[in-house]
């Protein structure tokens, strides 16, 4: 039972990092602007991810909570696709929290690497979302 384990693991980290490629392309293609926006908008998602009895499977629909891994990360990848830069932003904020509570403990070495990565990209969001309030704050006109 434990190499069918590892096997779907395996598969599943397969999975998730030609995602996480792709969705890494997205975010780099996105203006500076709007990349502070999606980093606000990961944060809200993992927060009300992490409010769930299993975070792992935000997103998922209610009859499909049995499966070993839940449904949001493949909502929000197709989400991430759409021409409709809102939804696309949604999408890819979607991906990010379902996916960082996914790989967050897990004990398959094949998924580890992955949330480093995760990390790694939340991490410039939030420095993108901090510079972006810094420059407004510094070209706001000073009330005479």
């Amino acid at each position: 039972m434990r190499i069918v384990t590892q096997l779907i693991a395996f598969n599943r980290g397969r999975q998730l990092g030609r995602q996480l490629r792709e969705i890494e392309r997205s975010i780099r293609a996105l203006p500076k602007r709007n990349r502070a926006r999606l980093g606000t908008l990961a944060l809200r998602e993992i927060g009300q991810a992490s409010r769930c009895d299993f975070p792992h499977l935000y997103g998922t629909p209610p009859q499909e909570r049995y499966l070993p891994w839940g449904q949001g990360t493949d909502i929000g990848f197709a989400r991430s696709r759409s021409d409709n830069p809102e939804v696309a932003m949604r999408g890819i904020a979607l991906w990010l929290a379902v996916a960082y509570h996914e790989t967050k403990d897990t004990p398959h070495a094949s998924l580890q690497p992955h949330h480093r990565d995760l990390m790694r990209l939340l991490r410039e969001l939030k420095e993108a979302h901090r510079t972006d309030d810094v420059q407004d704050w510094l070209h706001t006109p000073a009330a005479a």
